[in-house]
């Protein structure tokens, strides 16, 4: 039974807009966000759907509720991905810290249309075309295999602004100026208007969300076909990602394996969506049901944040213990007549 009546797709809209406008008038004023801000907002952000979740399930039955929770946790998951880009490109831009709550929300406004486009598409692709499953389940593998290696070249996770083809494309036309004016985009400077660098921060940043509604979007679904459940997902996995951002911005470098783990997840569900098709075509090849796949992506979720710390413990205890050798003095057997250093030790 289709979610997405006329009336629940209007609601939902003008509730979405809503919740954007509310984040606009309360980042009008920049100022740093406080760890409690943060995890208020939070929290109120993951109560929103599993609350809509639960009223999904009660009203439409289990398995739909069990997609939208399910395709909610792929979002969601993505999205901490999403916000360690963002990170790298907050810190390559030196936005100060007052103003990035202001970019972030920006990027996710961004996000949200073109998730809305790339949702509209889909579904057209679903209904006309027997093959399109068979799409997805082909740009989900080629992402995964660029996530993968991604997470196998660490030292690579930094971003040169001045070769970002937006920036530079940008700055061909426009003149920058050299410092911030607080959330201002374009100022007037020696009589001539120009853009600020926080202008250049939410170009990037939008950039950066056409890739990512690439994978996103056919990721949820693999695991809905309801156009409605993909928009509510990816919907609900975005308007919390500015106050995620600041929760999660100590802890995004100690998930050193979640590259591993959105591999895994990605190739999963391409799988699955490719199993589907096979489904279609001929009937004796199975389907991965909804419930398994939320087992799986819950497991891979546990065992690489699992990993993630028992790394970075490991990490920090050898720099730990390094640096207590090096600061411990010379023992005599190790020194020569002298008391110098023996070349030879």
């Amino acid at each position: 039974m289709p979610v997405g009546t006329p009336l629940l797709w209007g609601i939902t809209i003008v509730a979405v807009l809503a919740l954007v406008a509310m984040d606009f008038v309360l980042t009008r004023k920049p100022h740093e966000v406080s760890m409690k801000e943060a995890l208020g907002w939070s929290a109120f952000y993951i109560a929103l759907p599993l609350a809509f979740g639960a009223w999904v399930w009660n009203v439409y039955g289990g398995d739909r509720g069990l997609e939208f929770m399910t395709g909610y946790l792929v979002e969601k998951t993505l999205s901490v991905d999403n916000l360690f880009v963002f990170m790298l490109l907050l810190t390559a831009f030196a936005v100060p810290k007052e103003l990035r709550q202001r970019a972030l929300l920006f990027g996710v406004v961004g996000a949200l249309v073109l998730r809305g486009a790339f949702i509209a598409v889909g579904a057209q692709l679903v209904a006309n075309l027997s093959w399109a499953f068979l799409l997805f389940g082909a740009i989900l593998f080629a992402t995964a295999v660029k996530t993968l290696r991604d997470a196998m070249a660490p030292d690579d996770e930094h971003i040169d602004v001045s070769e970002l083809k937006i920036v530079r494309l940008v700055r061909r036309f426009w003149p920058v100026t050299d410092r911030y004016h607080g959330p201002a985009l374009v100022v007037s400077e020696g009589g001539r208007r120009a853009l600020t660098p926080m202008a250049l921060v939410i170009l990037a940043i939008l950039s950066i969300d056409v890739v990512f509604a690439v994978d996103s979007v056919p990721a949820v679904y693999g695991i809905t076909d309801d156009p409605y459940l993909v928009f509510a997902t990816n919907a609900f996995a975005l308007l919390g990602l500015r106050a995620l951002y600041f929760v999660l911005e100590g802890a995004l470098g100690k998930l050193i394996h979640l590259g591993y783990g959105l591999a895994a997840i990605l190739a999963f569900i391409g799988v699955k969506l490719v199993l589907h098709w096979a489904h279609g075509v001929w009937a004796w090849i199975p389907e991965v049901p909804t419930l398994a796949s939320l087992g799986v992506i819950i497991g891979i979720l546990a065992i690489v944040v699992t990993t993630s710390l028992i790394a970075t413990r490991k990490q920090g205890e050898e720099v730990a213990d390094h640096s207590t050798t090096a600061a411990l003095p010379m023992s005599d057997d190790a020194a020569g007549p002298s008391g110098k250093v023996d070349a030879g030790v």
